[in-house]
């Protein structure tokens, strides 16, 4: 599926957020000091953010329990900020950073470190097993790639396996 329909289905059957504007790009690119790949440029253009499942509470303001929260960009932060509240390399990799949040407070990481065709892979940010690469491995090659799996799961984590 295209990046294109997979942004057409999440805003047709899930909770986009108002797109984020080039400026706002730029901002968040300088202040990281890393570029968005094309897929989460093509993403945040769309949206800046969104929910995957989960239903929309007029009472709360906001959709509540979703499979899949994907940060704005202003909540973008490094993974060991966020996961143990420590910027020190002792705490993992600088180039970690929660791009979305799933049920349990565990994340879904980018690794803008080594871009593959152009492409962030993306990490299971594991919480009790962070930042162990035995646990917080690679489970997408891009962020469509992600996107599409999470679209596609009915609410699980499609990246997770039964031991055979």
């Amino acid at each position: 599926m295209t990046m294109t329909a997979l942004l057409e289905e999440v805003s047709r059957l899930h909770h986009a957020h108002p797109s984020a504007t080039p400026a706002q790009i730029d901002a968040f690119e300088h202040r990281m000091g890393w570029r968005l790949d094309a897929d989460m440029r093509a993403f945040y253009l769309h949206c800046d953010g969104a929910e995957l499942f989960g239903q929309w509470s007029p009472e709360h303001g906001r959709v509540i329990d979703p499979a899949f929260r994907f940060l704005p960009l202003a909540m973008i932060r490094r993974a060991r900020v966020v996961m143990l509240k420590d910027d020190s390399d002792r705490a993992g990799p600088a180039s970690w950073y929660a791009a979305c949040e799933v049920r349990d407070s565990n994340y879904i990481l980018v690794d803008v470190s080594e871009p593959h065709d152009g492409r962030y892979p993306i990490i299971d940010g594991y919480r009790e097993g962070f930042p162990d690469p035995y646990y917080c491995r690679r489970i997408a090659g891009s962020f469509g790639e992600f996107l599409a799996g999470a679209l596609a799961s009915n609410e699980q984590w499609f990246w997770l396996r039964e031991e055979e």
